[in-house]
């Protein structure tokens, strides 16, 4: 079980980006890493062919999970992230406010 899911408020923590926050939009679990729109954009040149129109685009490329921290949605602050057994099901829980993460 991965530590973040789609939807989870992250900071980054390291690299260029360092400070800023967003919304993890995608993940790709075979490689460690997650993609959050508008945070560590690229240039890509890109040749115009067979009707595609040719140019310098901007692209976001994903973040390794060392370099994110997530954001408790109940106490507001950056933590890292525990499991706990609730019943059946493993939850995940918030190391400052001991709160779960995933409660509806």
């Amino acid at each position: 079980m991965l530590k973040f899911k789609v939807g989870d408020n992250v900071r980054i923590t390291l690299g260029k980006d360092k400070g800023r926050e967003g919304k993890i939009e995608r993940i790709f679990p075979k490689d460690l890493t997650v993609l959050i729109p508008g945070l560590n954009i690229y240039k890509r040149h890109i040749k115009g062919a067979s009707g595609q129109k040719g140019g310098i685009y901007e692209i976001p490329r994903p973040f390794t999970l060392g370099k994110i921290a997530l954001i408790c949605p109940k106490c507001k602050k950056v933590t890292r992230v525990g499991f706990r057994l609730a019943g059946e099901e493993k939850v995940r829980i918030c190391r400052k406010c001991r709160k779960e993460i995933d409660s509806k």
